[in-house]
């Protein structure tokens, strides 16, 4: 059994999260969260070791004949360990007493309604994950790993553009020992918050900021690059094909400077992409802009395709976006492409146009071809400038 508790201890508990208890025969939990107890509680207590995963894993053969009471932070299936346990043991086997989450008591305080905000976790992760949720006017929850998350989130925040966004750190939520501050990013003074920290934020821009929006076709200035770059008309034409959808994985094969991979990660924060790239520098540039543009997440492989892929997960997802005359290198990815997925590749030259005319012709799909012109001045008046058209085969595998 999973039982939920707060910061306000044995006090908030329900009756039947008290009785669940007292009738353990051993209670796991952090030491701070064994500490919650009271002395009339009778079960062995086992703190969690680190770090804990093995442990949950081995959980029912660790207390064998045992009832065992798991007590979570809040709501045990809110980005909590009964999450864990249900994954690794099944929905039969575990029951879940739930207590209201830091998040519903965050809001609570703030007058902010759950369904119209944003919970960002990075409780040992990345802080990169901020970043494409920092938009004007949005409200974020953001769960942390200890009592710098504040002024770390205040930091990037101004880094980003955005110094005057609304901070507020709230401490011990529902505790005796609750309290809150206040203050905008660019002036955050609080080097240090109590541990049990939630950050609430209310986005705003600086002047001159430029939001990032989510939808494919970030401005090219967004990535660092060498000149291997999907442009970004064509490069939302690919994407609006590769059809992002929420859990999926896609291979960015040849992925330059992994602007493909990087926007279908960005679309949806559980979607998910392996970029696939030969020359080093450009590898070490993907993870770079993975980073900075908020999906850190982003796997990079260096190596050669096809070699390169194998071993890989299936993916749902094949972008090619160079290299389609390589031996094998079309039907390495059609083999592994999942039934439903679907497969693009550029080309911009004729040898690569003929491979995937070939293909079309085998196994169909959509052959197109983008032209895109640019406005430029010729002499003192504008004229149109093409760039090379790009052929785009797209298909989806039965």
């Amino acid at each position: 059994m999973v039982v939920g508790i707060g910061a306000d201890g044995w006090d908030g508990l329900s009756p039947s999260a008290r009785r669940a208890i007292e009738a353990a025969d051993v209670v796991r939990g952090s030491g701070r969260q064994l500490a919650l107890l009271p002395a009339g509680v009778t079960a062995e207590r086992v703190p969690w070791p680190s770090p804990m995963g093995p442990a949950l894993q081995g959980l029912p053969a660790a207390h064998p004949g045992c009832r065992v009471v798991v007590l979570a932070s809040g709501d045990p299936m809110y980005s909590g360990v009964g999450t864990s346990l249900v994954r690794l043991h099944g929905p039969a086997a575990v029951e879940v007493i739930p207590h209201p989450s830091s998040v519903t008591l965050a809001c609570a305080r703030l007058g902010w309604a759950v369904e119209e905000t944003t919970v960002v976790s990075v409780v040992g992760r990345s802080l990169d994950l901020l970043t494409p949720h920092m938009t004007p006017d949005r409200r974020l929850l953001v769960l942390g790993s200890d009592g710098r998350t504040p002024a770390d989130i205040a930091r990037r925040l101004t880094e980003r553009g955005y110094g005057r966004s609304r901070v507020t750190a709230l401490a011990q939520l529902g505790g005796p020992a609750e309290g809150s501050c206040s203050g905008t990013a660019a002036t955050w003074p609080h080097a240090d918050t109590d541990p049990l920290v939630v950050t609430a934020i209310e986005v705003v821009a600086d002047p001159g900021t430029v939001p990032l929006p989510t939808v494919p076709g970030l401005p090219d200035e967004a990535f660092d690059d060498d000149g291997q770059l999907t442009k970004r008309d064509v490069r939302a034409v690919t994407l609006a094909r590769l059809g992002p959808l929420q859990g999926q994985l896609l291979w960015d094969v040849g992925a330059g400077a992994g602007s493909i991979g990087i926007e279908w990660m960005r679309t949806h924060r559980s979607c998910s992409a392996v970029a696939v790239e030969s020359h080093r520098d450009r590898a070490h540039r993907i993870a770079e802009n993975a980073a900075r543009l908020g999906v850190p997440d982003l796997r990079v492989v260096e190596g050669r395709a096809p070699d390169a892929l194998a071993g890989l997960p299936a993916p749902d997802a094949v972008f090619v976006g160079g290299g389609a005359t390589t031996p094998r290198l079309l039907e390495t990815c059609w083999e592994a492409l999942r039934p439903g997925g679907r497969l693009v590749a550029n080309a911009v030259t004729v040898e690569s146009e003929a491979v995937l005319a070939g293909w079309f012709a085998r196994v169909g799909g959509e052959l197109v071809r983008i032209g895109v012109q640019r406005a430029e001045p010729v002499g003192s008046f504008t004229g149109w400038k093409p760039a090379m058209p790009v052929t785009i085969w797209s298909v989806t595998k039965p």
